[in-house]
C-alpha cells in the first residue's frame, strides 16, 4: 500500500465580513443539488446571499458569478482571512422522534483533487455528465468554490476531535438555524503543528466521497484541463486542489437517511394484483394495517421493505432463496444491499426496466426521503406505489467503497447538508507562492 494516501492543505479561507457575518443565516443557502425552487426564488431575492455565486441566475451562469464575485471581493462583502488554517465545522441537529442532540465534527481543507483511479479518493455513485460539465465551468471561471463536498476518513482513535473541539470553543461565526434545522458553527486553526498533525493522520487514509460527487468531478476535470495547458506545472500549483469537509466514520453522529423510492406509473396495463402476483415469486408479502407502521416494521431486517399500493400496506421480504438470481455484473458487496435488491427484483424483474443504465435514465420513479410525503403521493394518485426502505449503513457503504463499486443512484443522504456560504476557498494563481507554503508541502512531498 502506498506510504501516502489522502494529502491535504490549509487554506486562507474567504468569507463574509463581520457584519455580515453576524446575520450569516441571511447569506447562507443549500447545496446546488438540493435547493428547492421555492427556496431559490427567496434567496435570490437577497442580492448578496451565496446562491449568486453558487447556483447563478443568467444566461450565462459562469460569467453572472463571476462578475457577483469580483464585485463582493472589490467591496469588502468577501473577505480572505490573513493566515492559512484547518476550519473546524460543527453541525448540531435532531431526528424526529429522538430526544437526542447530535453534534456531526468535522473540518473544511483543501484536499489534492485525485482521480479515482489512484484509490484514494473513494466514489460510492456515478454521475451525470450534464451536472458535472455545469459544476466544471464555473470553477473554471470563477476559480472559486462555494461550498465543501463532504469526505471520511476513519480514525478509531478520534485523536482530531480532541483539536476540533477546543477550536470550536472560539467560533468564527454560527447559524441560529440552517434551512434545515440544524446549527452550524464555524472555527479556525492556524497552529503550524497542529495542522501538521492532521496532515500526518490524512495521510494513511482513504477518503471515501460521502457528498458531493458532481462538485468533486469538477475540480478533477479542471485540474485535467489546466495540467493540459501547462506542461511545466509542479503539481502544486492551488487548481491542484478542491474544498473539503472531513468527517470521522467511526463517529457515531454520522447520519444516513433513507431515501425511498417512488413508483409514478406501472407499465400499460398492469394492474395492482397483477403487480403484486408478480411480486410473490420473489418476495413474501403480507399485508398490514397501518401504512404509518411501516418503517418500524422493516426496522433492521435485511431485504425487507415497506409497500404502500392502493390504499394497502404490506410488507415485503425476499424468500432468500431468490437472492441467487441477481445476476448483475458487480461485487458480492452491492449485490447484499437492500437498494440492489430491490432495483433487481422489483424495478427489472417486475417492472421490466432491465438493468442499472436503463434505471438511471427511467422517468417513471422518483427518489423521495420523506415517508409522510411518499403515503401522501400514493392516496393523491400522483404514484402507483411507494417503497419504502432502511438506511443504508456505514459499514455497507465502506465495503462498497473498498471492493471498487458503485451503489445504485441515491442510496445514500449524508444527514445534515453541509451548508453554502460559511466558507469560501480560491484556487487561482495568486493563492500560490504564499509564505506558508513550504511549510505545510513538506509532509507528503
Amino acid at each position: 500500500m502506498k506510504t501516502v494516501l489522502a494529502e491535504i492543505q490549509p487554506l486562507r479561507g474567504w468569507r463574509y465580513n463581520p457584519t455580515l457575518s453576524a446575520d450569516i443565516d441571511a447569506y447562507v443557502s443549500p447545496l446546488f443539488d438540493v435547493v428547492s425552487a421555492k427556496q431559490r426564488e427567496a434567496l435570490y431575492r437577497n442580492p448578496l446571499n451565496s446562491i449568486h455565486l453558487s447556483v447563478p441566475q443568467a444566461e450565462d451562469p459562469a460569467g453572472a458569478a463571476l462578475a457577483c464575485l469580483r464585485e463582493w471581493q472589490a467591496t469588502g462583502v468577501l473577505r480572505q482571512d490573513a493566515l492559512p488554517g484547518i476550519y473546524a465545522y460543527y453541525q448540531y441537529f435532531r431526528l424526529p422522534g429522538s430526544p437526542r442532540e447530535y453534534c456531526r465534527k468535522g473540518f473544511m481543507c483543501h484536499i489534492l483533487a485525485y482521480d479515482w483511479a489512484e484509490e484514494v479518493v473513494l466514489r460510492h455513485e456515478n454521475t451525470l455528465p450534464a451536472s458535472v460539465n455545469d459544476r466544471t465551468e464555473l470553477l473554471a471561471r470563477t476559480e472559486f468554490q462555494t461550498s465543501a463536498t463532504h469526505g471520511l476518513y476513519r480514525d478509531e482513535d478520534f485523536e482530531l476531535e480532541t483539536y476540533l473541539d477546543e477550536a470550536i470553543r472560539s467560533p468564527l461565526v454560527e447559524t441560529e438555524e440552517d434551512y434545515q434545522g440544524a446549527r452550524d458553527v464555524l472555527a479556525v486553526i492556524q497552529d503550524a503543528a497542529v495542522i501538521k498533525r492532521f496532515q500526518e493522520i490524512l495521510a494513511s487514509r482513504q477518503v471515501i466521497l460521502a457528498d458531493g460527487h458532481h462538485r468533486y468531478e469538477g475540480s478533477l476535470a479542471y485540474r485535467h484541463a489546466r495540467r493540459a495547458a501547462t506542461p511545466e506545472a509542479t503539481g502544486r500549483e492551488p487548481w491542484n486542489y478542491h474544498l473539503m469537509y472531513l468527517t470521522n466514520a467511526a463517529a457515531d453522529d454520522l447520519r444516513i437517511l433513507p431515501t425511498h423510492r417512488l413508483v409514478l406509473r406501472f407499465p400499460e396495463g398492469l394492474s395492482d394484483d397483477e403487480f403484486l402476483a408478480r411480486l410473490t415469486p420473489y418476495f413474501t408479502v403480507l399485508p398490514k394495517e397501518d401504512a404509518n407502521d411501516l418503517p418500524e416494521i422493516i426496522a433492521g431486517k435485511p431485504w425487507a421493505f415497506g409497500l404502500y399500493l392502493g390504499g394497502q400496506a404490506y410488507k415485503i421480504r425476499l424468500r432468500p432463496e431468490a437472492h441467487a438470481q441477481l445476476d448483475w455484473d458487480t461485487t458480492t458487496a452491492v449485490k447484499a444491499l437492500d437498494l440492489t435488491v430491490l432495483h433487481f427484483f422489483v424495478l427489472e424483474k417486475v417492472l421490466g426496466m432491465v438493468g442499472p443504465d436503463a434505471q438511471r435514465a427511467w422517468d417513471g420513479v422518483a427518489y423521495v426521503r420523506n415517508f409522510a410525503e411518499c403515503l401522501q403521493r400514493v392516496e393523491h394518485g400522483e404514484a402507483r406505489a411507494a417503497l419504502l426502505v432502511n438506511e443504508v449503513t456505514m459499514a455497507e457503504v465502506e465495503a462498497v467503497c473498498h471492493s471498487g463499486a458503485v451503489m445504485p443512484p441515491k442510496s445514500t443522504f449524508f444527514y445534515p447538508k453541509t451548508i453554502g456560504g460559511f466558507l469560501f476557498s480560491s484556487i487561482a494563481d495568486d493563492e500560490k507562492g504564499n509564505l506558508f507554503d513550504e511549510c505545510f508541502q513538506a509532509t507528503n512531498s
